[in-house]
């Protein structure tokens, strides 16, 4: 159904971004075939969401006999992808090399934090890591409290799967026109800086400080920020354009004169109080009533479950419930070969017997086996 209908990728295991990468491409109707470790065989991954539509096998890649499985699977591949370390899948014999001279038109996308190659590539990281690196999570927070980490959305999930995605969609495109494949490096670190791009041509505009909690997308302005309200729930408000803060100003019932000058930074602070207090009078939802309709630029600060049953959400279906468990559902939407997901995830191995079968290798095979056989009905 989905635009990548037919399209085949071979996912080997990781974590974070490189299977919300696969998950991303599976849920736009690629086939994705997760390798998966052999100790791993049989284990359910019902809450690993990033797991759903995809197939699943376990072999043991320290095997010498599981290359036969790996080069059939790579032969019929469009795209591979992999979240190892530098020089980790060279050293199990599955490198750019390795493969792409058994299938030229191959994809081969790498996932890693600091890229292949850099002073720090050969480092341990994690996502703090990485956009501390690229001056991302230094512009975010307080400017009297230490930087806060945005969960692991900057660089795993929106500079890492997001863009390695996009990566093996936009080389597929080229690879239909030019029959070859080729290697894509998706650093974390240059995901997460491509992400500041707007920040760093404001910055060299003059338009930005270099010192978080001072500019007007921080948290500095009063007129764009969370605000606590009488029921200790927050509401968000970007009034901006000068429209949308005039309405913000009337709809609160401020002192236009007070608040007449919007972008002088020195009055920012006082300000900033001013709407802080008046917002306090009020419930979050009650604010909600008196905003809506009026382009104020608001929405209520939202929990996990209050997400999933908010009435926007509900009637986009923002969400789905899959074997029971709500869900974001598949994005962005296509108006024709539309996104969907195929099935719920599936334990570890699942998918074993039916890939084999389908390459044409013997089922009895000991591929899969670290100290036990798999044997294969």
């Amino acid at each position: 159904m989905g635009p990548l209908s037919g399209i085949k990728i071979v996912e080997f295991a990781g974590l974070g971004p490189g299977p919300f990468c696969g998950m991303i491409l599976a849920d736009m109707g690629a086939d994705v075939v997760v390798v998966d470790r052999i100790e791993n065989y049989g284990k359910a991954k019902t809450n690993d969401l990033a797991s759903r539509g995809k197939k699943s096998i376990a072999v043991d890649l320290k095997n010498p006999e599981s290359k036969d499985l790996i080069h059939s699977l790579v032969k019929n591949a469009d795209a591979l992808l992999e979240g190892l370390r530098p020089g980790k899948m060279e050293k199990l014999g599955y490198g750019p090399d390795d493969l792409l001279s058994i299938n030229p038109k191959l994809i081969y996308g790498r996932m890693t934090g600091w890229g292949q190659t850099g002073s720090f590539s050969s480092e341990a990281g994690h996502d703090i890591n990485y956009i501390a690196l690229t001056g991302a999570l230094g512009a975010m927070g307080s400017k009297d409290t230490p930087p806060f980490p945005p969960l692991n959305l900057v660089g795993d999930f929106g500079g890492g799967g997001m863009l390695l995605a996009m990566g093996i969609c936009a080389a597929l495109v080229e690879s239909s026109k030019s029959g070859k494949g080729q290697v894509i490096d998706a650093a974390m670190t240059d995901g997460s800086a491509l992400l500041m791009t707007m920040m760093y041509g404001m910055l060299s505009a003059g338009q930005w400080k270099d010192q978080r909690d001072s500019n007007l997308l921080d948290g500095a302005a009063h007129f764009y920020g969370c605000y606590e309200c009488k029921d200790n729930k927050y509401i968000s408000i970007g009034s901006i354009e000068p429209q949308f803060y005039a309405s913000l100003i009337k709809c609160m019932e401020l002192d236009e004169t007070t608040f007449y000058n919007q972008f002088d930074q020195k009055q920012w602070p006082e300000l900033k109080k001013l709407v802080s207090e008046r917002f306090k009078t009020r419930t979050r939802d009650e604010w909600c009533e008196i905003f809506m309709g009026k382009d104020v630029c608001f929405a209520p600060v939202l929990s996990l479950q209050e997400s999933v049953n908010y009435e926007h959400n509900q009637d986009r279906e923002t969400f789905v419930e899959i074997a029971g468990i709500n869900q974001p559902a598949p994005a962005p939407r296509f108006s024709r070969t539309e996104s969907e997901v195929k099935h719920p995830p599936l334990k570890v191995g699942s998918n074993t017997q039916e890939i084999i079968e389908g390459l044409n290798l013997t089922k009895d095979t000991d591929f899969l086996t670290s100290q036990k056989i798999i044997r294969l009905d």
